[in-house]
């Protein structure tokens, strides 16, 4: 039996109701004006929705960065009825209204953790609601030392719960995936977080996709190597249908068909 090879996983980012590629770590409620954007698209959220679907891209994510996104996030959900997962702003709440919009699965961060501090009694709650297959939590995260702890609110307030195994292992009960951005690098095509991708290979039992630095086509097979094929990859800032030019996206759909 073949091993497992890590795969791109696409996305879009909705600010404002507009694509971007955002450096994580200038999202800000308190100051606005440090916002650094690395590309605002010309072509509306359903132009990239229909592109993944030509090519058949499964496990693509929709984010929502803060409010004035439904309408867009719906349009993209719409060119690709059950090919997307949606996050930013999921509660309890309106997670079936987005699943009804089309949304494959949604993705959960801020409500697990009112006041910054984990609700194991809300994870409960939305999974028993969307069920577990339909659920995946976003564990995006910061370093602080040695360690990786969950950032909430478009990454700008820290959690109480450290990216580990035992953690993780707690979630994977109540959930289908994990998403993981690497906020410190997110943005900035500088290189993903090595050390962060190896230990999410020791630690997780369940699909996970990484997010954060990728800058060049070999960093999935670098992804693949340091994980075991355990957690797939995202291209943001660095492709070239973000206005990037380190990495073709036609390469890239290229080398998932090799893997399937």
């Amino acid at each position: 039996m073949m091993a497992r090879k890590s795969v791109f996983r696409p996305c879009i980012d909705l600010h404002d109701g507009q694509v971007k590629q955002i450096v994580g770590g200038t999202l800000s409620d308190h100051d606005p004006k440090n916002l650094t954007t690395n590309f605002i698209s010309s072509q509306p959220p359903k132009h990239f929705a229909e592109l993944y679907k030509t090519h058949n891209l499964q496990g693509g994510h929709v984010i929502k960065l803060g409010p004035g996104n439904d309408l867009a996030a719906k349009e993209a959900l719409g060119a690709w009825p059950g090919g997307l997962q949606i996050g930013g702003g999921i509660t309890d709440a309106n997670a079936q209204e987005w699943l009804d919009a089309g949304a494959s699965k949604v993705i959960v961060t801020s409500y697990l953790f009112p006041g910054t501090k984990f609700s194991l009694e809300r994870l409960q709650r939305i999974s028993s609601i969307v069920t577990k297959d339909r659920l995946v939590v976003d564990v995006s995260c910061r370093r602080r030392g040695d360690k990786w702890l969950v950032a909430m609110n478009k990454w700008q307030d820290i959690t109480d719960m450290e990216v580990c195994k035992e953690s993780l292992d707690q979630l994977s009960q109540y959930c289908s995936e994990f998403l993981i951005h690497a906020a410190d690098v997110e943005g900035l095509c500088q290189g993903i977080d090595m050390d962060l991708v190896r230990k999410l290979g020791e630690w997780v039992a369940i699909p996970t996709t990484y997010a954060g630095g990728a800058k060049d086509i070999e960093d999935l097979q670098t992804v693949s190597d340091l994980s075991g094929g355990r957690v797939d990859l995202t291209y943001g800032s660095s492709l070239d249908i973000f206005g990037g030019t380190l990495v073709k996206f036609a390469d890239l759909v290229n080398r998932s068909k090799s893997v399937v």
